[in-house]
C-alpha cells in the first residue's frame, strides 16, 4: 500500500492549519473591535468560503493562480513557480476552506473575553503584545483551540477545491480524498475502503483529542 496520500495529506492539513491559526487570529482580534456595519461586512467576506460550494472555491482560485492568469503567469514568468498542480498548490485552496473554521471560533472568543482583564493589565504599564498573549489568549484559548482541531480535520479530508487546483498525480500532489475518489472511479473499492477507514481514524482521533481537551479545561478553575 503507497502511503504517500497519507504523508501529503498530513502534511498539506498541518502547514494550512499553522497558517490559518495565526492568520484567523489576527483577522478575528482585528474584526472583534470594528464597528457594527464593518463587522458585518467583513464578518460576511471572511466566512463565505464556509458556504460556498468547494470546487466554486477552486474555480475562483484557478482564475487567480491559472499559469495564464494575472498572479499565476506573473509567478511563473518572473519566479518559475507554477502555482497550480504541486503538492503545495493545495495548501492554497485548503487555506481558505479551513480560514473561516479558526475565524469564526476565534472571534467569538475575543467578542465574550472582559476587557476589564486587559485595562487592569494596561495600568499596570504592560504592553499591548504582552497582554494579548499573556492575558488574552489564555483566557479564549479552548475556543480558538476548539477551531484549529477542527480545521485540521476538516484540511484533511478537503476534496473539491483541492482536486481543481492541485489535481491528481500519484506519488505527487495525491491526497486521501483524491485517492478514495480515484480508486472508486477505477473500481477499486476495496482500496478505496482502506483509505475512508485511515481517513476515519484520523478525524476521530482528533474529535476524541479535541473532547478531552475541552473537557479538562472546563474542569480548570479560572486564574488558577
Amino acid at each position: 500500500m503507497d502511503w504517500y496520500p497519507l504523508y501529503n495529506s498530513l502534511r498539506i492539513a498541518a502547514i494550512s492549519t499553522a497558517v490559518v491559526f495565526f492568520l484567523g487570529i489576527w483577522a478575528a482580534y482585528r474584526v472583534a473591535g470594528l464597528p457594527r456595519l464593518a463587522k458585518g461586512l467583513l464578518d460576511a467576506v471572511l466566512t463565505l468560503p464556509l458556504v460556498l460550494p468547494p470546487t466554486v472555491v477552486g474555480y475562483l482560485l484557478l482564475l487567480l493562480l491559472g499559469p495564464r492568469r494575472v498572479i499565476g503567469a506573473w509567478a511563473l514568468e518572473q519566479l518559475g513557480l507554477r502555482l497550480t498542480m504541486t503538492w503545495w498548490s493545495a495548501i492554497f485552496s485548503t487555506v481558505v476552506v479551513i480560514f473561516p473554521l479558526v475565524y469564526r471560533t476565534a472571534r467569538g472568543a475575543f467578542e465574550s473575553f472582559d476587557e476589564s482583564l486587559v485595562q487592569a493589565g494596561a495600568t499596570l504599564g504592560l504592553s499591548r503584545t504582552y497582554l494579548f498573549w499573556r492575558v488574552r489568549m489564555p483566557v479564549c484559548r479552548q475556543g480558538i483551540l476548539a477551531g484549529t482541531v477542527l480545521a485540521f480535520a476538516r484540511a484533511l479530508g478537503e476534496y473539491g477545491a483541492t482536486s481543481m487546483i492541485a489535481g491528481y498525480t500519484p506519488g505527487r500532489t495525491a491526497t486521501i480524498s483524491t485517492t478514495v475518489y480515484q480508486l472508486w472511479r477505477t473500481g477499486d473499492d476495496a482500496s478505496a475502503l482502506k483509505w475512508v477507514l485511515v481517513n476515519l481514524a484520523i478525524s476521530a482521533a482528533a474529535l476524541v483529542a479535541l473532547n478531552l481537551l475541552e473537557r479538562r479545561e472546563g474542569g480548570k478553575q479560572p486564574w488558577r
